[in-house]
């Protein structure tokens, strides 16, 4: 077994795709690679001492002691149902992850007779493990193409008594946007489809107070399952589903992430409540990264023709995620070193994270970032420095 696995790691090596825990930096460098998009984890220290305040003469306690069906240390964890569902109007449940939520609830609506899966191409892994885990019937339909889910929902709809239209509000990887629209439109022409829309990368970011793309009242109610996450523009972790009230009765008795995990503590839930509060209240960091956002896009798209024909296929980001694809990991990693000794952290994404053909630098924007132009010569700095000393 040892000398087996000691080859595939080699192989992983070989093919630069052998990832190793990332170091902490030596030094103060431009972090572009993390998810804390509103910046409010880069400034917990300032929120620290309010939040002390609020428990002042009250145990935080650091462990709920058992699951979420047994334990009796779920004050902050109903607390914090209360007030997601005062923000969203809908009926929540909280989850110990993303990732949790989805191969959870994804599993709950399998169990459920008659039901196919439709899922966007470029869905999270996780989305992907849930139908996997759960034996659903699904099929994977072409990123954002509405021409092509249609021609799948009248191939599969009249087999089944439901289908189950799977995808992300901001892709994570590409940085582009669902047809949020023109899904609704389709699910009004069609009384068997659900939509599924996994909110991790827009909360914080998009829509009425940071809740999200989906959560305008025009949307809001057209959305069946609505996932959100609260390790990144939250500043936290954990996650929640939006749903109605059966629903969220079906995927209590029915998620097994949910059921079998312990809970939350509740001191991590209790820092999850004030945050999200924080996160409503700050437009002023969402307006500053929509506006560094705009400019950073414009900086990289002067570069991307760099690397030849993978700038034709790169995804057209409208978001705080705007991706440089180079087309292969080894030249994702020497982009990657370059920028790391101009100061910024920039790390390269390589399969299976996206497919093969389409490795690429992840830029991830946050509204704690210096303005744009205090970097912008760095970054052009070293892309050019390193496309000098290859032979294409």
């Amino acid at each position: 077994m040892s000398n087996r696995i000691d080859e595939l790691l080699s192989s992983l090596r070989e093919s630069d795709n052998l990832r190793k825990i990332p170091e902490v930096p030596e030094k103060d460098f431009i972090d572009l690679s993390g998810n804390d998009y509103l910046g409010l984890a880069a400034d917990a220290a300032r929120f620290e001492e309010e939040f002390l305040d609020l428990h002042h003469g009250r145990p935080l306690l650091f462990t709920s002691a058992a699951s979420r069906l047994l334990s009796t240390r779920q004050d902050s964890h109903l607390a914090f149902e209360e007030e997601l569902e005062e923000a969203y109007r809908r009926p929540t449940l909280l989850f110990n992850s993303g990732y949790h939520a989805n191969v959870g609830v994804i599993g709950s609506l399998a169990a459920i007779p008659g039901t196919i899966f439709l899922a966007d191409k470029l869905v999270h892994a996780s989305i992907i493990d849930g139908l996997r885990l759960s034996g659903a019937t699904f099929a994977r339909f072409r990123h954002n193409d509405m021409a092509s889910l249609a021609k799948l929902i009248e191939r599969h709809g009249a087999d089944c008594e439901r289908v189950v239209v799977v995808t992300e509000s901001v892709f994570s990887m590409d940085g582009d946007r669902a047809p949020i629209e023109e899904l609704i439109r389709l699910k009004r022409s069609n009384p068997k489809v659900l939509l599924y829309i996994d909110e991790a990368h827009a909360l914080g970011v998009f829509g009425p107070k940071g809740l999200g793309l989906t959560a305008t009242p025009e949307i809001n109610g057209m959305v069946d399952i609505m996932i959100g996450t609260l390790g990144k523009g939250a500043a936290s972790s954990g996650a929640f589903v939006v749903c109605e009230g059966n629903m969220k009765e079906w995927i209590l008795n029915t998620a097994r992430s949910f059921i079998f995990s312990t809970a939350l503590p509740p001191a991590n839930v209790e820092w999850s409540r004030f945050m999200f509060g924080k996160l409503m209240e700050a437009d002023d960091r969402r307006a500053r990264l929509v506006r560094l956002s705009y400019e950073f896009r414009g900086l990289i798209s002067r570069f991307s023709s760099n690397f030849g024909d993978f700038s034709k296929i790169a995804p057209v980001s409208t978001t705080q995620i705007v991706p440089l694809l180079t087309g292969s990991s080894a030249i994702a990693l020497g982009v990657s070193r370059k920028l790391k000794d101009k100061g910024i952290l920039a790390l390269p994404i390589r399969r299976p994270t996206v497919p093969p053909g389409t490795e690429r630098i992840r830029f991830s924007l946050h509204a704690s970032l210096p303005d744009i132009d205090s970097f912008a010569k760095e970054i052009g700095e070293a892309i050019t420095n390193f496309c000098q000393q290859q032979t294409w």
